[in-house]
């Protein structure tokens, strides 16, 4: 027996991660002041399809949003999340604040983001390697010997 009313519900699911990831496209090209024909050029990508991506027509696939996210100069990842290609990236307090800023491009919270990654990523490694010498701020206490 087949369920209907579940395939009716993907179809409509998936139809509206289209028009949400063609509306998002948009949105960032719009912020960016690039034309629709100058993406499609900085994309690779023709200029009828890119409009029916962002008009919800086309769902796009990753290969296409990563080369629409170079053309944008944002993160791919953030076009893979908004797709529902990928999860949400796990959170916290900095992430959720970065990502929810409305004065920042996607291009500068993914920097800062990448910043912040880079740091906690060198303090937990200092933290593995010798965790009786280090200190708070991820520094070698000083030798008593030097």
């Amino acid at each position: 027996m087949v369920d209907t009313d579940g395939e009716a519900s993907a179809i409509d699911k998936v139809a509206d991660l289209g028009r949400d990831i063609g509306g998002y496209i948009k949105q960032q090209r719009d912020t960016a002041k690039i034309s629709l024909r100058q993406l499609s050029k900085l994309a690779g990508v023709s200029n009828p399809y890119l409009s029916q991506i962002e008009r919800g027509l086309r769902k796009p696939s990753a290969e296409i949003l990563q080369q629409i996210a170079k053309g944008l100069r944002i993160s791919a990842e953030a076009l893979y999340v908004r797709a529902g290609i990928l999860d949400l990236p796990v959170g916290g307090p900095v992430p959720d604040a970065v990502r929810a800023d409305t004065e920042l491009t996607e291009r500068q919270k993914q920097v800062l983001l990448d910043v912040y990654e880079s740091f906690r990523r060198e303090n937990e490694n200092t933290r593995r390697s010798t965790p009786e010498e280090s200190t708070v701020d991820g520094n070698r206490a000083a030798d008593s010997t030097e």
